[in-house]
């Protein structure tokens, strides 16, 4: 469960969001324009930026977890790796996600080991782990990141763009997997992709000039996506006439 009450969250000390109470008790869908606070938001729910306003998890404020405590609480899974050892392999980056269960000053047990290789396994990268980082496609590296998220064991998965930059193929590898992870865990889908989302088929909450509106269902008609989008859209789809 994740409840925001009256949230505010800033950029270079610009309101993104303003004054948002929401509860969100299962899986969500985020969406809205560029620039109108997506990732803001799931940063904030991770304690990943400053915000005012109370994000609890489970009904505990995310301020009151350790780090390690809010790691086994909730992942976020950036759009790309912008920061890493290039010559770290598949298999040490999936092994990170233990971090939050790990002793201080042991390495990772038998079981840590064992978790890592089989999500690698359940992705279909468990040939990769001994490739580096810096070697893998795109389509490969979102499928990395995903393994680390479950090795870390989280209740909550925040997915921040996970199809940006992938064809079609590869696109769809990763829109099953996270279809399929809904059995086991909460998500949160942050994206562009309209047909994505509705494939999802989350409530949905639309950001949008510092307001964010909420959608239990009957988010994807064309004149609600027309209306919101400021664009004629017909069965999901942008007409550019």
């Amino acid at each position: 469960m994740i409840k925001l009450q009256n949230l505010y969250c800033f950029y270079e000390e610009q309101i993104i969001l303003e004054n948002i109470t929401q509860e969100f008790p299962k899986h969500l869908s985020i969406l809205g324009p560029n620039g109108s606070g997506k990732s803001t938001l799931a940063k904030a729910i991770c304690a990943l930026t400053p915000h005012h306003g109370e994000i609890s998890l489970d009904g505990t404020n995310i301020g009151s977890y350790t780090a390690k405590e809010r790691a086994k609480k909730i992942a976020y899974i950036p759009t790309k790796l912008e920061f890493y050892d290039e010559f770290l392999t598949v298999e040490e980056f999936v092994l990170l996600g233990r971090f939050a269960h790990k002793k201080s000053f042991f390495d990772y047990s038998d079981k840590d080991r064992s978790l890592a290789k089989q999500y690698m396994g359940l992705l279909h990268i468990a040939h990769l782990s001994h490739q580096t980082l810096s070697s893998l496609s795109s389509g490969e590296t979102a499928l990395v990141l995903i393994a680390q998220a479950l090795t870390q064991e989280s209740q909550i998965i925040i997915f921040d763009e996970p199809t940006a930059n992938l064809d079609p193929k590869n696109a769809k590898i990763i829109a099953r997997h996270i279809k399929q992870l809904q059995q086991t865990h909460q998500t949160v889908l942050i994206t562009h992709d309209i047909h994505l989302a509705h494939f999802m088929n989350n409530p949905v909450l639309f950001l949008k000039n510092q307001n964010a509106h909420y959608f239990e269902t009957d988010f994807f008609t064309d004149e609600n996506l027309s209306k919101l989008y400021d664009v004629s859209i017909k069965s999901l789809a942008v007409q550019y006439d």
